[in-house]
């Protein structure tokens, strides 16, 4: 009997160029190092809280659709998370000593609005298997990238974005991620028929993680504000 390889690790596969690109980002190697300029990453702090809000909405939407009681449960809890865990974490560093106090409320940037957009339109309109193929990047390539991004800078002392780089390289989060795969992996399997466009989605969205942190790295702002 033929081996069928789960959609997830093809559609991995299939965005190995984009994930490169990002691997090859200046912005993450400053991360890294812990040399990446603190405005830079203040204004990536920012934008990222204004994402999550719309993450977490997209991952509500997928809560309410969900097939079963485990699905839903899981998608429900992330959202929450979103609101709640990672917001303290934000609130925490962007009023720290090391970035000043917290910002009244910013506008997202064209990238964001974009990004989450796109994201709550298709957890919203498209089937299930798509709509859960679409939020699937944001949890594997931080995973990934946070992972990768501890080893380094375990070996800097002090290291100012230490506590940022740890939250997602932290051993729930990787639990959480590999939940978020299986479940996508189980939708491919249930829908076939909803697979080529759930390839569309995961690389649509992992276009957007690469022009997100592109974004940050030059502060991008609309050129006629509102």
């Amino acid at each position: 009997m033929a081996v069928v390889t789960p959609f997830s690790a093809c559609a991995w596969a299939a965005t190995a160029e984009l994930r490169a690109a990002i691997d090859g980002l200046p912005f993450l190697a400053g991360l890294a190092d812990g040399t990446l300029d603190r405005s830079v990453f203040r204004h990536y702090l920012e934008q990222d809280a204004l994402y999550l809000g719309g993450y977490a909405r997209a991952l509500a939407l997928l809560a309410a659709r969900a097939p079963d009681s485990t699905a839903a449960a899981f998608w429900a809890s992330s959202a929450h998370g979103c609101q709640a865990v990672e917001a303290q974490l934000h609130a925490d560093l962007l009023g720290s000593e090391l970035l000043g106090a917290a910002p009244p409320d910013g506008e997202p940037s064209p990238t964001c609005l974009g990004y989450v957009s796109y994201l709550v339109a298709t957890a919203a309109t498209a089937p299930y298997a798509v709509g859960a193929a679409a939020v699937l990047p944001c949890f594997w390539i931080y995973a990934d990238v946070g992972r990768r991004l501890a080893r380094t800078a375990a070996a800097v002392p002090g290291h100012p974005y230490r506590r940022w780089i740890d939250a997602y390289a932290d051993d729930g989060f990787q639990q959480a991620t590999g939940t978020a795969r299986d479940l996508v992996d189980a939708a491919a399997q249930r829908w076939p028929g909803d697979v080529p466009e759930m390839h569309r989605a995961f690389a649509t969205a992992t276009r957007y993680e690469l022009q997100f942190w592109r974004a940050a790295a030059v502060r991008e702002r609309w050129s006629c504000p509102v």
